[in-house]
């Protein structure tokens, strides 16, 4: 596993190797940390990249070309060893390639390649994801960066607010105890686009916020002053913490697909808000985080 760095005048950002994966986001003026500093007793990580699954399938199986083909939750990318492409002051790319390991759990030759690169007070993330095979493959991808919450030991996380770009509510898909989706929809009332995040805001797991209802998502302090936004293109999104923990993170997680429906029966191809890339072509997005 290596540690790499990039700084700006503005801010620092380390990675590593393991899951080309972010690990500390400091404003290099004041010192603070705004990233989840990985402690096992809430949540082990900090900002695992999802691939090729976000989320469960469904009794953790899928079929694909009459075969079953099993992973674990949020795929297998994050645990894996990336490596180094390229590393600049300001920019970082990492890269994963299909193996017969892989192949045993997911059927797609593929290219996966990371990047991060900084940008005045932002941090870009880069996914490039290439269908290396000569048929469709299918995927997922999606981000799982924790921001601490609250910023102050002396202050509550149920005291802090989001803000959505969206005005009155959003609609969320509630997750079962089985970690699939539901019919459930629960809505949330927005005053002027802001909700607290009150103490049972994640009991029953991860807020699932689907068909691009906000583009934007900011932590703000009590005073209702953003100091971490996130901004993406995906379709859907999740807002998650450890429920019934008061850990001292909140997730802001853009994503490009979502666990199976608990009824769900289909195959690979038949996912929803799954993704399909043709031969030897390539899908590229990004996000950003702004401190």
């Amino acid at each position: 596993m290596g540690f790499y760095s990039l700084k700006n005048g503005d801010l620092s950002a380390l990675f590593i190797s393991t899951g080309a994966e972010l690990k500390s986001l400091k404003d290099c003026k004041t010192g603070r940390e705004y990233m989840w500093n990985a402690n096992p007793d809430f949540w082990k990580r900090t900002s695992p990249v999802l691939f090729p699954l976000v989320g469960n399938y469904k009794n953790k199986e899928i079929r694909h070309n009459g075969h079953v083909y099993s992973l674990p939750q949020h795929g297998f990318a994050r645990d894996m060893e990336f490596e180094l492409i390229s590393l600049t002051q300001s920019e970082i790319w990492f890269g994963l390639s299909s193996s017969p390991e892989t192949l045993r759990k997911y059927p797609f030759l593929f290219r996966l390649e990371i990047g991060y690169k900084l940008e005045e007070r932002s941090l870009k993330v880069i996914w490039r994801v290439v269908n290396k095979g000569k048929e469709t493959m299918y995927f997922s991808i999606g981000g799982h960066p924790a921001f601490v919450c609250p910023l102050k030991k002396d202050e509550k996380q149920s005291d802090y607010y989001l803000l959505f770009d969206a005005n009155q509510e959003v609609v969320s898909r509630r997750i079962g105890g089985s970690g699939l989706a539901t019919d459930t929809l629960v809505p949330y009332a927005l005053e002027d686009g802001y909700l607290r995040i009150a103490e049972d805001l994640f009991d029953f797991d991860a807020l699932v916020i689907e068909n691009h209802q906000a583009q934007k998502v900011s932590l703000c302090t009590p005073d209702k002053k953003p100091y971490v936004t996130v901004s993406f293109d995906a379709p859907l999104f999740g807002v998650w913490s450890v429920p019934g923990k008061s850990a001292p993170f909140v997730c802001i997680e853009p994503w490009y697909g979502r666990c199976d429906h608990e009824n769900f029966s289909g195959t690979l191809q038949d996912r929803e808000w799954g993704n399909a890339l043709d031969a030897f072509q390539s899908f590229e997005t990004q996000y950003s985080i702004e401190i």
